[in-house]
């Protein structure tokens, strides 16, 4: 939605962990505050982020977003270059004795 248009599905399916209806609430207050835009094309809605009504905050979002996903990148990054074996996951370890 900050760059560009979605359909309310597509932003449901980016977030497996919250219900469509929740979805479609907070879409629906943020269009209400004016803070998104939408617009119905057949039987879809498309919803798009109104940058600039959100002023500084918006700028505010996109540092932390970048921020967010450069310390992921490196995390990942620095992930893949770990030597060695990798640490057991999910199995405790057997006491001797």
């Amino acid at each position: 939605m900050w760059t560009g248009e979605r359909t309310a599905g597509a932003i449901h399916r980016s977030m497996p962990d919250v219900t469509f209806g929740a979805v479609s609430l907070q879409l629906r207050a943020l269009e209400q505050a004016g803070l998104v835009e939408s617009r119905a094309d057949r039987q879809f809605r498309f919803y798009r982020a109104r940058r600039e009504a959100l002023g500084g905050v918006g700028e505010i979002l996109e540092r932390m977003w970048d921020d967010a996903l450069w310390r992921l990148k490196l995390a990942a990054e620095l992930e893949q270059t770990r030597r060695g074996p990798r640490p057991r996951r999910g199995r405790a370890r057997k006491k001797k004795g």
